[in-house]
This record gives C-alpha cells, structure tokens and sequence, in this order.
C-alpha cells in the first residue's frame, strides 16, 4: 500500500476536534450573509437589497483574497505585522496539524474570521454607497488592514507574542477594527476628496446627512438576530480549536453575556416608551456579543453576566451621537450602528478583559495566562489592553479611509451614489431586486385582473 506524507498528517490529527471545528466552521458561516441581512433590516425599505449583496460579495472575494495571500499574510512565520509568504497560494496547507486539527481546517475557519469583519466592516456603505467599488476595498482592506491585525494578535506578531495582549476572539481584530472601518467609509462619504467630490464629479453628487428613519424591515432584523446569536456561540467556541471544557465554557459565557445585553436594552427602551422593540432587543444582545468575544476563553458566568449589562448600557448611550444636533451639522452617519456597538463596544470589551481576565478559566483549556486586574491582581494587562485597542482602532481608521480614497480616484469606481439613486433608493439603481420595489418598466401586476393577457 502507497503510504502518502498528507495521509500520514491526517493520521496524527483528531478526529473528535476536527468534527468539532467542521461543525463551528459551517455555523460561523451563516453569520457573513446574515450580516447583510441585518444591513437590510436597518436600511430604508428601497435600499435593502442593496445593503444585503456586499455580504454576499464579502464571501466570494475573501475566499478567493484569503486563498491567495490572506492566510499566509495572518499566520505565516515571522514579522511584527505582515507573516512571511511561504503559504502564497495556500502552498503546503493540507492536513499537517494546527494542534490537533489539519491546517487546511484552520484556515478555513479563520477564514470566517476575516469575511465576518468584512461583512461588517461595509456597513459603511449603506444608504450612500455605491456597490462595484466595494469589491476592490474588500481585496485592499483584507490585504492590508486585517490580515496585519489578525497577524499581530495571534498569529505571533508584535500585539500577541511580545506585547501579551488578552484577545481571545477578536475584540481589536474583529470588532474595533470593523467599527473604525465603517466609521472611515462613512466620513469619507460625507467628505469625498476625489470623484465623489462634486467639484469633480461628472454627475451630481452632493455629501449629506441622511435623515434618520427607523428600521426598514423588523422580520429580518428578528431573523439575523436568531441566526448571528446562534452562531457567534460556534464562532466563540471554536476559537479554542479543540474540544474541551474551555470551548464549553466559551459558548456558555457568550450566550449569558448576549442574554444580558439583550434583556438590558429591552428594558431600558421600555421604561422610556413604554412599548417593546425587537430592534432595541437585538442591538443589546450584539452589545453583548461585542463584549464577551475577546473575553469569552477567559471569564466565569457571574463576569460575563456583569460584560452583558454593562456593555449594553454603554452601547445604548453611545448610539445617542448620531441623533445630536452636532452629528447632523457634520453630516455624521452611522447607518448599521457600527460605530457604537463595534467600534466603542470593542474597545470597551477589549479594556474589560484586561480588568476580569482569570487564569484559572484559561486554564480550562490548558491555556496560561497572567490573568487580568481584579482577578490576578496583574494591573500591566490594563494598559497592555489599552494599546492594543488603541492601535487596532488608528490602524483600521486611518488605512482604510485612505484606501476608500485611493479607490474613489479610479474613473467608474466613484464611491457615493448620485443625489438622483440616493432620493430613490439605491436598490431600483444598483440592483435589478429588491426587498420593496416597484419597477418602472412592468404593468403593475393584479391576478384578478382580466384586462392582462398572458402570453
């Protein structure tokens, strides 16, 4: 019998944290289109679909940017920031183990990792922004923003292997980094610098502030919360990578934080207006996803709890920006709301792992770590904290506002919509469907109606 060296590998992984990882990979899946989904819900009815499909977009590019150089960028070998490129096109990326899983499951899983950024990451775009040039920015911001960040948080760069940052499952990688992008997106759409610019626009294009509405469709923020709550338990619990009390742990702590997030906010919002809001419910139990996912291998169920009220009682706070006079004099825009969940959620719930972080909890998982402040008495692990969401934050800002200019200089690939598609909605414009649509060019369709003949 021909013994091969990739059988061999395969051999020496586990077959019970493979099946696991499998499992927690194809769950975490869903929360990239379900991303858009939730986009669609937020959005004014006739925009949709066209916040949905860049979801859509985020999955097919990332996989394609992940496999060329994504993977080996985040956790090839040497670098403060960028890996080395010995896994350019997913080279020797087969079954030789990860711990106890094959590489190629690895990669696959993390890959998830990337595209759930990405997913919301281009909440920036919604409402203003036009689709084609965002399949670009994904290849860029993937190359340059995320892959640096995933890489120097754990795949043994300057953040994780020499500063010790405590991050679990991404509260700079995934949530400060993807709320500071959208922030960029959306201030570069308010002040565009280049084609958007109507100096320089050949069609007319004039930054606004857009007027506030409330939820276009409620059904589909119901189902993106069923769906992303679900799945961000697998997303935590697979980061262990193994099956063990840990990874049991993990996903127990972020259902109680989500729990109380989600309780939080619903009742805050019924004490002020006396009704029920599925969207108040479901932006609390996001607060507590943001807070728990870099704390989620390190904290106890009392601590995740106490994560959970206080992140959607900061979150809840924080979204009253963008209804301030000041936030509609500077044309501020926070359409997905990613700014005070993700972006000020993330850097919150980075700072408090540093504060409840216990080494007994990692432990769970054969993980060793000093443990935080109040627990450890280890008071560095703050500022350590403070740092990495400090440069997560400067890092994803800055680089992706400039690469959304570097892209709005390109002829065809202008980023705001004209006046004309942003009055009428972007879905009768940038997509050929939508949610809530009426076509121009079709007889309004009745089926009692007679005087239609059929064809």
């Amino acid at each position: 019998m021909v013994t091969s060296p990739i059988l061999e590998a395969w051999e020496a992984c586990d077959k019970v944290d493979t099946l696991f990882i499998i499992v927690c990979t194809v769950i975490c899946w869903t929360i990239v289109p379900t991303v858009g989904i939730a986009y669609g819900g937020y959005t004014w009815k006739r925009n949709g679909m066209s916040a949905a499909i860049p979801a859509v977009l985020v999955i097919a590019t990332c996989s394609i940017q992940w496999f060329v150089i994504g993977y080996t960028l985040s956790y090839g070998s040497g670098g403060l920031f960028f890996g080395g490129l010995e896994h350019l096109f997913h080279k020797g990326v087969l079954s030789e183990p990860v711990g106890t899983i094959p590489a190629i499951l690895f990669s696959e899983f993390q890959l998830v990792f990337e595209a759930t950024v990405c997913a919301i990451a281009i909440g920036g775009f919604c409402e203003r922004g036009r689709i084609l040039p965002i399949i670009p920015f994904i290849v860029l911001w993937a190359t340059f923003i995320y892959n640096p960040l995933a890489h120097s948080v754990w795949g043994g760069g300057l953040l994780g292997e020499d500063l010790g940052v405590l991050d679990f499952a991404g509260g700079t990688p995934v949530h400060v980094c993807s709320g500071a992008t959208a922030t960029a997106v959306s201030i570069y759409l308010s002040y565009p610098l280049f084609r958007s610019s109507p100096s320089r626009s050949t069609q007319q294009r004039t930054p606004s502030h857009i007027r506030l509405h409330r939820p276009g469709n409620s059904f589909f923020q119901l189902l993106s919360l069923i769906i992303i709550w679900g799945s961000w338990l697998a997303f935590d619990a697979g980061t262990t990578l193994s099956l063990s009390f840990q990874s049991v742990m993990a996903l127990c702590v972020t259902n109680l934080c989500a729990s109380a997030g989600a309780l939080t906010w619903g009742l805050i919002n019924f004490y002020e207006s006396g009704k029920w809001s599925i969207d108040a419910i479901f932006m609390g139990a996001i607060s507590g996803l943001v807070m728990i996912t870099p704390a989620a291998g390190f904290v106890d169920m009392p601590t995740s709890f106490l994560l959970g009220v206080i992140g959607a009682t900061f979150c809840r706070q924080a979204l009253r920006i963008k209804f301030t006079k000041f936030a509609h004099h500077w044309r501020w825009v926070d359409n997905g709301d990613t700014f005070a969940t993700h972006c000020l959620g993330g850097i919150l719930a980075t700072i408090c792992t540093g504060l409840f972080a216990k080494k007994e909890v990692a432990a769970y998982g054969g993980v060793e770590i000093v443990g935080g402040v109040f627990f450890d008495g280890n008071i560095r692990q703050l500022w350590v904290q403070i740092v990495e969401a400090l440069i997560g934050f400067s890092w994803s800002f800055i680089g992706s506002y400039v690469i959304i200019a570097l892209i709005d200089c390109v002829p065809g690939l202008e980023v705001l919509a004209t006046d004309k598609q942003i009055h009428e909605g972007l879905d009768h414009n940038e997509t050929e469907e939508g949610f809530f649509i009426d076509y121009p060019d079709e007889v309004d369709y009745r089926p009692t109606d007679k005087r239609i003949a059929l064809d």
